[in-house]
């Protein structure tokens, strides 16, 4: 159980959000200080910062949805040896193909495969976006090779992959780099922080992901870390793609197979995406990734 507790001190009211928790056979609290006098607006957003914080996260999952998961992982956990380097290239295709068609690419699946293992550029193609391809590859290969935590240098270190050679020439000097300018996103009612804020936002990312990644189910950690990324829209460009790079990551770390995102879920998964980011509401998307890990042909 969840509520607001409030203390009354020297004609001022403090705020704790307090979770009720059983701990060897009694009931204890734990409590996460809100503010002083806050108005209904303020309360109520401390109030979710403070559920976050308070592992309400951790009940998203049913009983049959992690025993479903838990056979995924064993699953993958068993497959061949001898197909490790079929499906590498078949995944990495197909998840490259998807991840840059999400944001507009327009080659298609045998025009990318062809390109990232037989170096044969498509014709009729844009330098961009033949270059958004093959960096993608580059980042995944990094991500596979890559043995460290997430972090901030990973990050800068990802996004570089992704974007290098295909930013315009106003925001160039942007690579890697945490964005120095506004975002906007078309069809969205929300707008990213302002540039001065997404070092912080990120700092506190990486402050939750620190103190969850050994108490959440790993699906939940990967979704709620991927919608925040997506939220605070750190770069100029290729937040979509270091961000899925980024989702997998944290799969991968924890032996679950990897997602690629189907270019035609584009709208069920931006529908899902807005709907944690503005709502705060993050099981719709939980459904929407183990959907997608359910019916995948091939595991990674």
């Amino acid at each position: 159980m969840v509520y607001t507790e409030i203390k009354e001190v020297g004609g001022k009211k403090y705020y704790y959000r307090v979770k009720s928790v059983r701990k060897d056979g009694k009931v204890a609290k734990e409590r996460k200080y809100l503010g002083v006098d806050l108005q209904k607006k303020k309360l109520g957003e401390a109030e979710k910062e403070a559920d976050k914080e308070l592992m309400l996260l951790e009940n998203l999952l049913s009983k049959k949805e992690i025993e479903l998961l838990e056979k995924i992982k064993v699953d993958y956990l068993k497959e061949p040896k001898e197909t490790s380097h079929n499906r590498y290239e078949a995944f990495c295709s197909l998840f490259t193909h998807n991840s840059t068609a999400i944001e507009g690419n327009t080659l298609t699946l045998q025009e990318t495969a062809s390109l990232l293992f037989e170096g044969r550029a498509p014709q009729g193609k844009s330098v961009r976006e033949i270059n958004e391809v093959l960096n993608h590859r580059e980042a995944f290969d990094y991500i596979l090779k890559y043995k460290g935590d997430i972090n901030k240098q990973l990050m800068l270190g990802i996004h570089k992959l992704i974007a290098k050679n295909t930013l315009r020439e106003d925001v160039k000097s942007q690579l890697g780099k945490f964005r120095e300018v506004q975002v906007y996103i078309r069809g969205t009612e929300w707008l990213p922080p302002k540039p001065e804020e997404v070092a912080k936002e990120i700092g506190s990312l990486l402050s939750w992901y620190s103190k969850n990644k050994k108490k959440l189910h790993p699906l939940i950690l990967a979704a709620y870390f991927h919608t925040a990324f997506e939220t605070v829209h750190p770069f100029v460009d290729g937040n979509g793609r270091t961000g899925r790079m980024l989702m997998n990551l944290i799969l991968r770390k924890n032996n679950y197979p990897m997602i690629n995102i189907p270019n035609k879920e584009r709208d069920n998964y931006f529908k899902a995406l807005e709907e944690a980011q503005i709502k705060g509401n993050l099981r719709l998307f939980i459904e929407f990734l183990i959907r997608i890990m359910q019916v995948a042909d091939i595991r990674f």
